[in-house]
């Protein structure tokens, strides 16, 4: 009898989707923001991205063999951080600097507290506060090739006027990976399709936002300024590339949407009358560390109910 039964652990329910598959296709569909960034800004951006995404590799591979734990870098899940935290970088940064980044993201925010699946954080993005507080200055440096690169929030924010169709296309200031809009898009449909991530959050993020924007922004329903915070500061990517991580967001329904409104809301409130004219990276970060409280209180209740023993 025993002959007869294969006894195995849990999970008895599989599929062909796999670490490694999802976060290939997160490359696959992060390649057009970062093509674009390398047209956009040149050579010296490729470097930096290859070179960001290799140190978080190395870090990984180092801290493994030297702790003498299972190497894990070929699931795709190091690359995805390092590539993640170039496209958040400044075009013009030293390459020290996004390095010191990736380290920190790989050893301190995700080998430290167990590996994938235990960081309490989006690596890539507490990396960057992390160098937006070491680094301001060089953080918020857009100047590339001696020309002034201000980026469209920067100039919403001291009240000038942004060029909507530049910030579509991405012929505009700011981070690498960020000024495209339409190849972020183009990216999140891929995802979408390939159902590698929910609708629920990046929409509920990005809908929450606007109506955030035109209650407290002060120009109402002017359509110029609403798509200008719209479209820039990194809002798209981090809503569809950051903010639907799975280890950091909630897996309840309702925890995503709650998930999304407080990510909406801290952002637009970072925006708006904070000293920085961005504020997706803290939002993010901040909710992360309330996921636990989201899930606990949205976790639906079990069917049925307890009877009275007696």
């Amino acid at each position: 009898m025993n002959q007869m039964l294969n006894v195995s652990s849990s999970p008895h329910a599989r599929c062909k989707t796999t670490t490694r598959s999802i976060m290939y296709d997160v490359i696959i569909a992060l390649l057009p923001a970062t093509l674009f960034g390398v047209y956009r800004f040149g050579f010296y951006a490729l470097i930096m991205v290859l070179v960001t995404t290799l140190a978080a590799v190395l870090t990984e591979y180092v801290y493994e063999v030297g702790t003498k734990r299972r190497v894990t870098i070929l699931d795709g899940s190091a690359a995805v951080t390092g590539l993640l935290l170039a496209l958040n970088m400044p075009p013009g940064i030293p390459l020290w600097i996004p390095v010191v980044g990736s380290v920190f993201a790989i050893l301190v925010v995700k080998q430290l507290f167990g590996g994938l699946g235990q960081n309490f954080m989006n690596p890539a993005l507490a990396a960057r506060c992390f160098l937006l507080i070491s680094f301001t200055g060089r953080m918020n440096d857009f100047v590339v090739d001696g020309i002034s690169g201000a980026t469209p929030l920067a100039l919403l924010k001291s009240g000038e006027n942004v060029d909507l169709s530049a910030m579509l296309w991405g012929f505009t200031g700011g981070t690498i990976g960020e000024v495209s809009t339409l190849a972020i898009l183009l990216g999140a449909v891929y995802l979408l399709v390939r159902r590698v991530i929910s609708w629920l959050i990046p929409v509920t993020y990005i809908v929450s936002f606007a109506v955030c924007v035109v209650l407290l922004g002060g120009h109402g329903l002017d359509m110029t300024f609403l798509l200008g915070h719209l479209l820039g500061g990194g809002l798209m990517l981090g809503a569809w590339f950051m903010a639907s991580d799975y280890v950091t967001s909630p897996i309840t329904r309702n925890g995503k949407i709650l998930f999304g409104i407080l990510l909406g809301v801290l952002t637009c409130i970072f925006r708006l009358f904070g000293g920085s004219a961005g504020g997706v990276s803290y939002a993010i970060i901040l909710c992360n560390l309330l996921v636990p409280l989201i899930e606990k209180v949205t976790m639906p209740k079990a069917f049925g109910w307890e009877g009275k023993q007696s």
